[in-house]
């Protein structure tokens, strides 16, 4: 593949019962014979930090970072306006190399988001209950009709803001429990029960979880795939089964999470400087070298052709690491987002912003490989 670029226990011991980067592109993407084929239109977002936390308002801060509801209204009406526009054939002002250039995008199979749905992990209220935070996110970005809900069907990812924060004693992890049982109820079908957006192969101890369009496999993976932190269980294991079993034929994968490979993620205790940073060499703020190593090796003989993140919220990247290609745009309450097509012969990745007007959007950068 040669890329071309522009600008760029209970309750978990309980289900697990009833549940019946170097090397990472090293497998040949050509299509075997059998395989399904691929044409998977979908949409990449990230950072939403749904920040209501009482009939008075948001939590502090949200309004002066732009965390509000309005914002994420901006956000839906751009990704909802995306079925009836094309591809970008030009991005700031040079040709956009894209294969689906100047196609019409048409309607996404799907909206992936990696991580930090709430900013204080389901709302922070005073007593154990639903927290304002996850009911903001959820009447947004849970697929439904009119302008205030995504048209498409929505695969959750957690982040550290969902994730890292403890509930008042004794309910220490109250807001994690109930954004990892959002998560489950939303996805994981049983004998009884089907979820509204229903994928193939869901890990009841680490809520990671897998699915496939036609020949592409794709993996959510939450805050990391490893993660072992608030009690969380490492995922590996079960990402290398799930890959053995449906990726061993080749097929191209796909990995979603909410930590990436960039300076934001990476960073270590700075104890000069006194402070997080990608110069000290003081223990991982986010993850560690080798838990980042870890992940690499289980995605070592399989075709992983891109790892979709977020956690950074400012910037828009495209970059490289190990071989693996990662993409990473803007915040969703900045209005960031990635439109992403893949086939069995390119990969598109445009990143786009929602503009200041009622669904309006701005390309702002381009990626697209053969294979």
């Amino acid at each position: 593949m040669q890329p071309s670029r522009r600008f760029a226990i209970s309750r978990r011991s309980f289900l697990a019962g009833a549940a019946g980067m170097g090397a990472a592109l090293l497998a040949s993407p050509t299509r075997a014979a059998g395989r399904p084929p691929i044409d998977a239109t979908f949409l990449f977002s990230n950072d939403i930090h749904a920040c209501l936390v009482s009939t008075e308002g948001l939590a502090p801060n949200c309004a002066a970072e732009g965390k509000t509801d309005e914002n994420l209204l901006r956000h839906l009406a751009a990704l909802n306006g995306l079925p009836a526009m094309r591809w970008p054939e030009s991005v700031a002002g040079e040709a956009s190399g894209l294969g689906s250039a100047g196609r019409r995008i048409g309607h996404p199979l799907g909206l992936v988001l990696g991580g930090d749905l709430t900013d204080d992990g389901g709302g922070q209220v005073r007593q154990p209950r639903e927290g304002r935070q996850l009911q903001q996110f959820s009447s947004r970005y849970q697929e439904g009709p009119g302008a205030d809900r995504v048209h498409f069907p929505v695969y959750v990812g957690l982040g550290n803001h969902d994730l890292d924060q403890d509930g008042p004693p004794p309910h220490v992890d109250w807001y994690r429990r109930e954004l990892r049982d959002y998560v489950e109820l939303n996805h994981r079908q049983t004998v009884f029960y089907r979820p509204p957006v229903p994928v193939t192969n869901y890990d009841p101890l680490s809520d990671c979880y897998s699915w496939d369009w036609g020949g592409l496999h794709l993996v959510q993976l939450q805050r990391f795939g490893g993660d072992v932190s608030k009690g969380a269980v490492d995922a590996l294991p079960w990402l290398k089964q799930d890959l053995t079993t449906y990726a061993a034929d080749g097929r191209p994968v796909i990995l979603f999470q909410h930590y990436g490979w960039d300076a934001f993620s990476t960073e270590v205790w700075d104890a000069s400087a006194r402070t997080f940073d990608d110069q000290g060499d003081g223990p991982p703020h986010w993850w560690s070298p080798a838990e980042r190593q870890a992940l690499a090796d289980a995605m070592k003989n399989y075709n992983v052709i891109g790892l979709f993140h977020g956690h950074q919220h400012e910037t828009a990247m495209i970059y490289r690491r190990g071989g693996l290609d990662l993409f990473k745009p803007k915040a969703a309450y900045m209005g960031g987002f990635a439109l992403v097509r893949v086939t069995d012969g390119f990969m598109d990745v445009a990143l786009g912003e929602a503009g200041k007007g009622h669904g309006e959007v701005a390309f702002t950068q381009a990626f697209s490989k053969r294979f």
